[in-house]
């Protein structure tokens, strides 16, 4: 066990030290690839520039059924870090460094086991999760690529994740009337107040939803995250712009949770309402075809003997391979607080724990 400890963390200090973040999104097809291929003799490998820095590397080893997906890329450091985020560094039972929870340590233990193994294996390692822009992943699900089983690699604590919220990000756009703001009509005409009565709107509509419930989680999730719009305090506000985003349960219909909110309110509907970005739940699919979904990644999970963890709050990529058909699930080392902070940290104990059941999994 040791060992293959000893090998995870050789191959984190070197992922970590290549910096993959995103933005600025300059990935390319070298550099951290490039450290890839040479740590996977035996495999066919196959690496592809989808532009904009999203370069994607398919391994294959024999006839797998199943793929293993992790993402390379992070998020950029803050001023925060007490150190090099680029640098690796094992303090007590942590090891610390950019991506190292979100998500490289399971780079790191796919890789000790590949090499630790010999029967068939399938990695895709990816480089365009933190942006919002899975150019990688719809690629490769637009291929011919035989694959029925997906594991997708996020920090779970190494607990099988069946089900997630999805995500939607909307752009809304407000138009008023400049004048002088001691006008009666100032309370009609500007754009900012239409806003923020759109605000108090979609605010209610989200309690609404406070009683909906899927596979653990509850109710529906809400964020007006950026306004902008405005002159000055005496200067009705001609324009304004609205950045919000919500995150549905499996069991919403997000088509009619995007109906109510582009009706607004009286006083206060958008004259431009344009999703931005979605991505969908995990399991993907109307309600029986979410919950069949389900238990079938619930089967798979059993059958592989890993633990099952609850439902969860943030999104993954897991949810574009389940709206492909494949039965897929989220399983990682880490905890998800510890990403995207500041001195970044993954536990020793989750890699060693992640990279053995790997290896387990790859020997059966």
């Amino acid at each position: 066990m040791a060992d293959m400890l000893d090998a995870v963390l050789r191959h984190l200090d070197a992922l970590v030290a290549f910096d993959t973040r995103n933005p600025p999104r300059r990935i390319g097809t070298g550099g951290i690839f490039d450290y890839l291929r040479a740590q996977l003799p035996g495999f066919r490998i196959e690496v592809t520039d989808h532009g904009a820095g999203a370069v994607s590397l398919l391994a294959v080893r024999g006839a797998p059924t199943r793929v293993f997906n992790v993402h390379l890329d992070t998020v950029p450091a803050s001023d925060a870090w007490s150190a090099d985020p680029l640098r690796l560094r094992v303090v007590g039972e942590r090891a610390i460094g950019l991506g190292a929870c979100d998500i490289k340590g399971a780079a790191a233990g796919l890789l000790a086991a590949a090499n630790a193994t010999h029967g068939d294996a399938a990695f895709l390692f990816s480089s365009d999760e933190e942006a919002n822009d899975a150019r990688c992943i719809a690629a490769f699900l637009a291929r011919d690529h035989g694959f029925r089983e997906a594991i997708i690699a996020e920090p779970t604590r190494c607990e099988a994740v069946l089900a997630h919220r999805g995500i939607s990000s909307v752009l809304l756009k407000f138009e008023g009337e400049a004048g002088h703001a001691s006008g009666a009509h100032a309370l009609q005409a500007n754009a900012l107040h239409q806003a923020m009565r759109w605000g108090c709107a979609a605010l209610a509509l989200v309690e609404s939803e406070s009683g909906a419930r899927f596979g653990g989680l509850t109710g529906l999730r809400f964020n007006i995250g950026k306004v902008e719009g405005g002159i000055k305090a005496n200067v009705i506000a001609p324009s304004a712009e609205v950045r919000s985003g919500f995150r549905p349960l499996p069991s919403h219909a997000i088509e009619a949770l995007h109906a109510r909110l582009r009706e607004g309110t009286p006083g206060g509907v958008p004259v431009h309402y344009e999703e931005t970005f979605r991505g969908p739940p995990l399991p993907a699919g109307d309600p029986a075809a979410a919950e069949s979904r389900r238990l079938a990644a619930r089967d798979l999970a059993e059958r592989l003997g890993l633990d099952i963890g609850p439902a969860v709050d943030f999104w993954t990529e897991a949810s574009l391979f389940s709206q492909a058909g494949l039965t897929a699930f989220v399983y990682g080392p880490g905890d998800i607080a510890q990403a995207h902070t500041a001195d970044e940290w993954v536990a020793l104990e989750q890699l060693q724990r992640y990279a053995a059941s790997i290896t387990r999994l790859l020997g059966t």
